[in-house]
C-alpha cells in the first residue's frame, strides 16, 4: 500500500447501548439503533513522513438502525493545532482511507455512512485515563462528554470489567465504564449513563497491532 501510517494512543467512546454494548459481541444493539461520541489522543503516530504525535480527534455518529444496515451519518473533528499536512493525514486515517478494507474501526464505520458532514477543525480538550476508566471531552459549542467507572449497586464502590477481542478491528482490550455526552453540531446526541469504553488504539494501514 502506498501510504504507510501508524497511530498508538488512547480512545474513549460513549454510545447509547447498555454497559458492555452487545455490538461488541456481534449481537443486536440495546435499542436497535446506534448513537456515539468517540475521541482519541495520539500519543505516537505518523502518516508517511508526517508526524501526527500529540494530536486529538473526535467523531460524532449515528445510525437509524443497526450499524451493519448502514445509512449512518458522521461528523469528524480534528485538532485545530494540526498543520495543513497533518489535517490531511489524520483525516485520511479517520475516514478509513489508505487502509486495507475492513481492518480498522475507521474503515468499517466509513463503509456504513450515507451522510458525511464536513470535517471541523476545533480546539479539542480531552483527557483519557484507561486504567481509572475516566475521560473528559470538551469541544466548545459542540460536544461535552464524561466517562467514569461503573458502580457496584450494592456497595457503591467502583466496579471493573473488560472486553477482550483478540481479533477485533478496534482494540484488543477495553475497560468498560459509563459515559454521558451531549453533542450540538450537525448530529445532535444526548446520552446519559450508558456504555463507555476506554482502550489503547494501536493500528496501521493493515489493521490493529497486537
Amino acid at each position: 500500500m502506498a501510504d504507510q501510517w501508524m497511530i498508538k494512543g488512547r480512545e474513549y467512546g460513549n454510545c447509547n447501548c447498555d454497559q458492555g454494548c452487545p455490538c461488541q459481541f456481534n449481537a443486536p444493539s440495546t435499542h436497535g439503533h446506534c448513537q456515539a461520541v468517540v475521541a482519541g489522543i495520539i500519543d505516537e503516530g505518523h502518516f508517511g513522513d508526517c508526524d501526527i504525535t500529540g494530536l486529538h480527534w473526535a467523531l460524532i455518529a449515528k445510525w437509524p438502525a443497526e450499524i451493519a444496515e448502514g445509512n449512518g451519518e458522521i461528523e469528524t473533528v480534528i485538532d485545530d493545532r494540526a498543520s495543513t499536512t497533518q489535517r490531511e493525514a489524520l483525516g485520511k486515517i479517520l475516514k478509513g482511507e489508505s487502509t486495507a478494507p475492513g481492518t480498522t474501526i475507521f474503515s468499517v464505520l466509513s463503509s456504513t455512512m450515507s451522510t458525511v458532514h464536513d470535517t471541523l477543525y476545533r480546539p479539542i480538550d480531552v483527557s483519557i485515563d484507561i486504567d481509572a476508566r475516566r475521560a473528559n471531552l470538551t469541544i466548545a459549542g459542540l460536544v461535552e462528554s464524561t466517562g467514569t467507572p461503573m458502580k457496584n449497586p450494592f456497595t457503591g464502590e467502583n466496579s471493573r470489567a473488560q472486553i477482550h477481542l483478540p481479533n477485533g478491528f478496534e482494540y484488543t482490550y477495553a475497560e468498560i465504564g459509563v459515559g454521558t455526552s451531549k453533542a450540538n453540531g450537525s448530529i445532535p446526541i444526548e446520552l446519559s449513563g450508558t456504555h463507555g469504553q476506554f482502550c489503547v488504539l494501536h493500528m496501521n494501514q493493515d489493521g490493529v497491532i497486537r
